[in-house]
């Protein structure tokens, strides 16, 4: 299936085989240490910098079918992010996982991330768009 928006991943995750929790990864774009002077110009305009992972969560699908209610619940912690990177695990015979289960995972991601290693998720701005990230 080919996702193009967040309702598209979250449509997946609804109809896979066995039920799913969902892994995010909410990262802040900061300027690298000893930025170049090129560096720091793409950076004030808005491009290019690191993704610093500030917070992470994971939901049962049907808790979070809207973009919107991962906004809310992120900016009740008062924690600013700019790309939300995301994930799914699968459960198994008819039961999905437990936030236990989800946590080594998430730590896996977000180290990932940590390192640049994106290509395995999916990646959304605030506006839910889905985003390429090279």
């Amino acid at each position: 299936m080919q996702l193009s928006s967040y309702a598209d991943f979250i449509q997946a995750a609804k109809t896979q085989s066995e039920p799913q929790r969902l892994l995010f990864v909410f990262t802040k774009a900061v300027m690298p240490e000893k930025a170049t002077s090129e560096q720091q110009q793409r950076f004030g305009a808005g491009e290019g910098g690191n993704l610093e992972p500030v917070l992470c969560v994971d939901k049962l699908p049907e808790e979070v079918e809207d973009f919107q209610v991962l906004l809310d619940e992120s900016a009740a912690t008062g924690v600013e992010w700019d790309i939300a990177f995301a994930a799914s695990m699968s459960g198994a015979v008819g039961i999905a996982p437990t936030s236990e289960q989800a946590e080594q995972p998430l730590k896996m991601m977000v180290e990932s991330i940590k390192g640049g290693n994106v290509a395995n998720f999916l990646a959304f701005n605030r506006n839910a768009e889905l985003l390429r990230i090279l």
